[in-house]
């Protein structure tokens, strides 16, 4: 049996073999990059052999995938920019969700699971436990998140009405895995927590 090797076999072929690297991409952008190109492969196949189906299903896939590329670069532009100064607004709010809170509402309760990252953008927090103050632009939540039970670690009432913005786990886990300088970044959040837990600790016991 002979096989052709002509330009619309070619062109699947290469196809077949971009769709196939795709998947063992470890890198998200490296992932995305293949899938464009097999997209291409796949369209001009469907066109020299006159195959409706590949035409029709890399057609539609090919905007999906040049999405995917633009979001994750964007992303990963502004995670290189961020630095432990730089405000979170600039980069993590876009893919937060925002919602108001009301004066006596109970946004997390120690012991419960960890599953979503706070950004305050207005108002002012409280935590009874030990009788610290939470303001706006500061990011809470995080030390639950990566602690090995998953639950928090303090009780945070609202003090004041205000806004809020929020972010699941599933969703900073994603956001990890197309960029790891993000996980950096969330490391020393965690650490400036626990530095300054351990300050304010060694004030209360030297004033007591």
């Amino acid at each position: 049996m002979t096989v052709t090797m002509d330009l619309g076999n070619a062109l699947g072929l290469l196809g077949v073999g971009f769709c196939f690297a795709s998947f063992v991409m470890k890198r998200m952008v490296s992932l995305r990059v293949l899938a464009l190109a097999s997209n291409v492969c796949f369209i001009a196949y469907g066109l020299v052999e006159s195959l409706l189906p590949s035409i029709v299903l890399n057609t539609a896939l090919l905007p999906v995938n040049a999405r995917r590329l633009w979001e994750i670069t964007k992303l990963s532009k502004e995670i290189a920019r961020a630095t432990q100064d730089s405000p979170v607004s600039q980069w993590l709010l876009p893919h937060m969700s925002r919602r108001s809170f009301k004066a006596g509402e109970v946004l997390f309760r120690k012991g419960e699971v960890a599953d979503r990252l706070v950004y305050v953008a207005s108002g002012e927090l409280r935590m009874p436990e030990t009788g610290g103050r939470i303001g706006p632009g500061e990011l809470i939540g995080e030390i639950g998140l990566f602690s090995p039970d998953r639950t928090r670690t303090q009780t945070i009432v609202c003090e004041t009405d205000g806004e809020l913005y929020q972010m699941t786990d599933e969703m900073i886990f994603q956001l990890y895995y197309q960029h790891p300088k993000l996980g950096f970044y969330l490391m020393r959040l965690v650490a400036a927590r626990l530095i300054a837990d351990v300050r304010r600790q060694q004030v209360q016991a030297a004033a007591a």
